[in-house]
């Protein structure tokens, strides 16, 4: 059973005070790729919110989770709760972003150009901008909490690091 992804947030009334404006579960979606239009088998997500800027504008009461958004949003923010199945497909990626990522439940492995690190519940990768494949060997999906804000590419000596896959 996939992860339900209740979302609640809070904004201004006309006067200023402070309330709920939304307070849902938010249909799940499947993995995107930077289009945002590629289905990655045994993968799905739920998009909690986004910004196209930074810093973010917390004016207006628009749902910012309703859009279709691509991995990492540039020059923006995106938080996006993944749940992995066990043999997910494969889709090694770097996004232009620094991504703030918390495993909720499960365990994964990581896997990196040089090396592969198992993450478990509870622990936290901060991402900059590596090319990176989540891997679940488990028999258990595993979840995770994905903050992200939009970053300059990587400059490696006098090569740019462009966002891929």
């Amino acid at each position: 059973m996939a992860f339900t992804g209740r979302r609640v947030v809070t904004g201004h009334t006309a006067e200023g005070r402070s309330m709920v404006i939304f307070d849902s579960v938010l249909p799940l979606l499947g993995g995107a790729d930077e289009s945002g239009n590629e289905n990655r088998h045994g993968s799905t997500s739920r998009v909690m919110w986004t910004t196209a800027e930074m810093p973010a504008d917390n004016n207006g009461s628009s749902d910012r989770a309703t859009q279709d958004v691509p991995t990492a949003v540039e020059w923006g923010s995106l938080l996006r709760i993944v749940q992995y199945e066990p043999g997910v497909t494969p889709r090694p990626h770097r996004t232009a972003s620094i991504d703030f990522v918390v495993v909720l439940s499960g365990s994964i492995d990581c896997e990196l150009d040089e090396e592969t690190v198992s993450l478990h519940e509870g622990d936290v990768m901060i991402q900059r901008g590596t090319i990176h494949n989540w891997i679940n060997n488990t028999t258990e999906p595993c979840v995770m909490f994905f903050a992200m804000t939009g970053s300059r590419p990587i400059e490696a000596g006098d090569t740019t690091l462009w966002p891929t896959g």
